[in-house]
């Protein structure tokens, strides 16, 4: 009797631990199912975005494909178009550069339609003007007359840029006085040139040369050369980029006679070597072409 209680006691006892066991396996099976399902599903919709992944970067890259020879041929016209622009800006530089060294004497005359940009000349001294020049020197001219008027000399600009006209002007003038004064009607215009220029051959055509005089020798003669300002700029005009354009003792060069007040730019590069080697910008043109 006691056994078979015992017996009974443990079947009592055995049973309920089965059935959870066989809960708790089918529960861990039907778990492990349902993430099977889910793993499989999730491996369906990711082969699904991959899919469309590859077919939409399929997609770009055909039309990328078909749009890359006409992106770079508009990409290879536009470098071209900016390359000649460069080119042209370059040579336009070059051109400017030149032109302040251009050659305008008896026997080189002004370029026609040449018009240069011009500016209103100033100064401490000359607050306003009715003068003009190229607007590359005008900034260089205030400078050095204001440089001038600091060092204790006043010099004052007297003569700029000229029109056409007005040079014919000048000339004919010129050679009506010295028909009054008795030179002949056929020698006037052979001597005035030596002291005006011919109409087209002036550097004040240029806008690039101007006279300069000094205020306490209101006078354009050879005795200009001892006043303080002309001394001063003498010494002191190429380090602002002007050279004394007829120096004495260069006439059969330049064709011109000796004025001591007139100046004209050409630049600091230009002037520090003219003013270094002492010559004419006849003779530095000549040395610069190997002549």
């Amino acid at each position: 009797m006691d056994i078979v209680q015992q017996k009974s006691k443990k079947t009592r006892y055995l049973f309920p631990l089965f059935a959870a066991l066989t809960a708790l396996v089918l529960g861990v099976c039907i778990q492990a199912g349902l993430s099977f399902l889910r793993w499989q599903q999730h491996l369906e919709v990711g082969d699904a975005l991959f899919t469309r992944l590859q077919s939409t970067l399929h997609e770009q890259a055909e039309a990328l494909q078909n749009a890359s020879p006409a992106y770079s041929t508009e990409a290879e016209e536009a470098r071209t178009a900016l390359k000649r622009v460069a080119a042209r800006k370059g040579r336009t530089q070059r051109a400017k550069h030149l032109e302040l060294l251009m050659l305008v004497n008896p026997w080189n005359a002004l370029p026609e339609q040449y018009g240069p940009e011009l500016s209103e000349v100033v100064s401490n001294w000359q607050p306003s003007s009715e003068y003009r020049i190229d607007a590359r020197c005008a900034e260089a001219l205030e400078a050095m007359l204001n440089d001038c008027l600091a060092s204790g000399f006043t010099a004052e600009v007297c003569s700029a840029y000229r029109t056409q006209e007005y040079q014919q002007m000048l000339f004919d003038n010129k050679i009506l006085r010295l028909i009054d004064e008795g030179v002949s009607a056929e020698d006037a215009p052979t001597l005035a040139a030596t002291t005006v220029a011919l109409p087209g051959t002036s550097e004040h055509q240029l806008g690039l040369a101007v006279d300069i005089l000094d205020t306490n020798y209101p006078y354009l003669d050879e005795y200009q050369q001892y006043t303080g300002a002309q001394q001063w700029l003498m010494e002191h005009s190429w380090e602002y980029g002007f050279i004394l354009r007829y120096p004495n003792g260069t006439s059969e060069i330049t064709g011109i006679i000796f004025e001591p007040w007139h100046y004209r730019y050409v630049g600091l590069e230009h002037a520090k070597a003219i003013h270094e080697l002492g010559i004419t910008l006849e003779e530095y043109i000549q040395l610069r072409n190997g002549r």
